[in-house]
């Protein structure tokens, strides 16, 4: 007789999710490497969808995908080092 095969099923701590996020840098910071080093310390992957950087301020709009409880350690690790971190708000247009 066979072992049934176990069912996964995703919880909310270990769903895949893609987050569009802007991160503001002081100029203090601007020459740490946080998007390098966030993409090592956690299973997360980084796209820099757009970024201006200039000697007062850096502002990077950045996509994280990986696990919700990833996405929010990588969020946490960054604001605690000093980068300000808000949601991209995507306005949707009705027609």
């Amino acid at each position: 007789m066979a072992t049934p095969k176990k069912k996964f099923t995703a919880t909310k701590a270990n769903a895949l999710v893609q987050q569009r996020l802007w991160l503001m840098y002081p100029p203090k910071l601007i020459k740490k490497p946080f998007i390098w080093e966030v993409g090592h310390k956690f299973k997360i992957v980084t796209n820099i969808r757009q970024a201006s950087v200039t000697d007062e301020i850096g502002i990077v709009c950045l996509e994280l995908d990986g696990t919700r409880t990833e996405v929010d350690r990588a969020i946490k690790w960054l604001e605690k080092g000093g980068v300000n971190v808000e949601p991209v708000e995507i306005g949707v247009i009705a027609g």
